[in-house]
């Protein structure tokens, strides 16, 4: 007896979406060593992103929400890993002898 398999959308929210949507136009990376998403800060990505959620957005999604899910995502993330230290960075607190 054959059997219908139904399958499931690759992304389940609107959030996951827009973060497909901004590494799909390189506006983000994640970072090597631990996973973070980061803002690469170059507009022209960030254009394609926006240009993808006003021309393509998700099935059942108005435009506008679209638009603001990619917005917030951008606001939400910074341009360094948190947890990457730089070399010469003082340490948070401070010992003293």
């Amino acid at each position: 007896m054959p059997m219908t398999v139904t399958r499931r959308a690759a992304i389940r929210s609107l959030e996951g979406w827009a973060i497909a949507t901004l590494r799909e136009a390189g506006a983000i990376v994640a970072c090597d060593e631990h996973g973070w998403m980061q803002d690469r800060g170059d507009p022209h990505a960030l254009a394609r992103a926006l240009g993808t959620a006003r021309d393509d957005p998700p099935r059942g999604v108005s435009t506008s929400e679209a638009i603001a899910a990619i917005e917030a995502i951008v606001g939400a993330i910074g341009d360094t890993c948190p947890d990457c230290r730089r070399p010469r960075e003082p340490e948070d607190s401070p010992r003293f002898k």
